[in-house]
């Protein structure tokens, strides 16, 4: 005998949709959100990356041209340097001397070393000449310095202190002169400090100080308003 048993669902029973489908409505609407967010995120890190594989490709000859700007204008900037140090060595010390700089890159910095010339010939900058070049080049490349810097946070103000101490006394009126324009046209305060006679910065300083010590260890000032033969005394 062949027996069967029928295990089929009724039709009705089958078909019947589960008794409460919102969590499960809700749980594919979350995913569809996240799977949203997630396709932008994934195609903006594909954006950033392919930006950052075309900066790689290039950054080398990037950094090569900025170098090469640098140096460039650095060199430009040596080369105002010695035109103008130059002229001013010439009128203070009238000779023909110029001065010449020498720079040399390593490391992503620069080094930079001074000579002077004469008739082509190179002079050590301490030697011949000595003191008085290098008093002149010393103010030169210090205003240089000192334009250089943020004006909102350095005040524009110079302190020379014996500056013209190895120049002879009948040439310290030119190098006077010099700095007296030259800090005017920059925009600079500038105290002159010097043991030779106030006469010879009568005629470019704004005003002139006389210092002399007193008896009794203090200091006598006087301010020369328009040379030595009229003097205001303050005490």
């Amino acid at each position: 005998m062949v027996q069967s048993s029928d295990n089929s669902i009724p039709a009705h029973e089958e078909l019947a949709p589960p008794r409460d489908v919102a969590p499960l409505i809700r749980r594919v609407g979350n995913l569809v959100a996240r799977h949203g967010f997630l396709t932008e995120q994934h195609d903006e890190l594909v954006g950033k990356l392919a930006r950052t594989r075309e900066y790689l490709a290039i950054h080398t000859r990037v950094n090569e041209a900025l170098e090469q700007l640098n140096q460039q204008l650095f060199q430009e900037l040596l080369s105002v340097i010695e035109q103008k140090l130059t002229i001013a060595l010439q009128e203070v010390l009238d000779q023909p001397i110029e001065l010449k700089a020498v720079s040399e890159w390593k490391w992503n910095a620069a080094s930079v070393e001074f000579h002077v010339e004469r008739d082509g010939q190179a002079e050590d900058i301490m030697k011949g000449q000595g003191g008085s070049v290098a008093n002149i080049l010393s103010v030169g490349l210090r205003m240089f310095a000192l334009a250089t810097l943020d004006s909102r946070e350095h005040r524009r103000f110079l302190v020379l202190d014996e500056q013209d101490c190895w120049i002879r006394p009948d040439l310290v009126p030119r190098l006077v002169k010099i700095i007296h324009e030259a800090a005017k046209a920059l925009g600079f305060q500038t105290l002159m400090i010097s043991h030779h006679d106030i006469g010879l910065f009568a005629e470019y300083a704004d005003r002139i100080y006389q210092l002399e010590p007193t008896s009794d260890e203090g200091i006598r000032a006087e301010q020369w308003m328009s040379g030595p033969s009229q003097p205001d005394r303050d005490q």
